[in-house]
């Protein structure tokens, strides 16, 4: 029997502190984008299916730059994550104009996605091992979740502050905790965060294990993450203009519930990725050294 596995990547965000369309800003020198890099990955894996998690306002420019290439490739299908697309019962402020969360953006995928699948983010540059090892655990069925677990050395930028999960785990490899550190940066030659805008700062170990939302699923996530969306939006009734959901919140919820195991996949991967616009030349250097190792080839499609 068959196995099918499903790259979900989620490149509905409008890249607000890169100040544009980051997901279709080109590093390759034939014009690919990053997300180019991390569907030829998954492809050569064993992926067999893309679905593209977008807004329908840059539908035409994404199918026109990205899309339509790959899909003489590999399947491909779109989800839409936009601001009204809620359950039943619940209404988006008016003035509200930024998506959910990454909850959300998987759950737009619900009709399209039933196999076991994977996350990425568009505008992250996982590396080839996240994507094989991934499809590895996802075939041989075990029913346990996964998420790829970088170092946190490995995936900072020069030029700001990230955010992160921070993870814990247990001997064997599997997740414990997971906590989201909105602003990690380097400071002083050390990785420290803040929770209160800078007025305290506490130090994390550089081999700190961090999600890069690199995760992997069963299609009955999509159950969990349908029931758990619509309880978040009856509890923040009052806050519907910031709020949002996102998915390690939902791991770390069904972890402590006794639901789920999750792996962690151990990589050493380095990641790259354009937060600000200062990261772009960062980016393109280290793609193009890699088409020169020979990891890609020159041209990708």
């Amino acid at each position: 029997m068959s196995f099918h596995a499903t790259l979900v990547v989620m490149a509905a965000g409008m890249g607000s502190r890169f100040g544009g369309l980051k997901q279709l800003e080109p590093i390759g020198r034939n014009g690919e984008v990053i997300l180019d890099f991390s569907v030829y990955d998954a492809l050569e894996a064993g992926f067999d299916k893309v679905v593209f998690v977008i807004k329908h306002e840059i539908e035409e420019d994404f199918k026109r730059i990205v899309g339509d290439r790959i899909a003489k490739k590999v399947k491909v299908e779109y989800a839409f994550q936009e601001v009204n697309d809620l359950p039943e019962g619940f209404t988006a402020p008016a003035d509200r104009t930024k998506p959910w969360g990454t909850t959300q953006a998987i759950l737009c995928c619900k009709d399209l996605v039933n196999e076991p699948f994977i996350v990425v983010n568009a505008d992250d540059y996982y590396g080839k091992s996240a994507f094989s090892k991934m499809y590895n655990y996802l075939k041989e069925g075990t029913g346990n979740y996964a998420m790829v677990g970088f170092r946190l050395a490995n995936t900072l930028t020069e030029n700001g502050s990230v955010a992160r999960g921070v993870c814990q785990t247990d001997g064997n490899g599997y997740l414990t905790d997971i906590v989201e550190r909105t602003k990690i940066a380097m400071r002083d030659g050390k990785i420290m965060f803040t929770e209160d805008e800078g007025e305290s700062w506490t130090e994390l170990s550089k081999g700190s294990t961090v999600s890069m939302n690199c995760w992997g699923f069963s299609g009955m996530m999509m159950t969990e993450l349908r029931n758990r969306f619509s309880a978040f939006l009856d509890r923040n009734k009052d806050n519907m203009l910031k709020c949002e959901y996102f998915l390690p919140f939902v791991v770390d919820d069904l972890l402590k519930e006794g639901k789920i195991s999750v792996k962690v996949m151990d990589t050493t991967e380095k990641w790259y990725g354009v937060t600000y616009k200062e990261d772009k030349q960062l980016v393109v250097d280290a793609i193009r050294q890699k088409v020169i190792d020979g990891v890609y080839p020159e041209n990708l499609w």
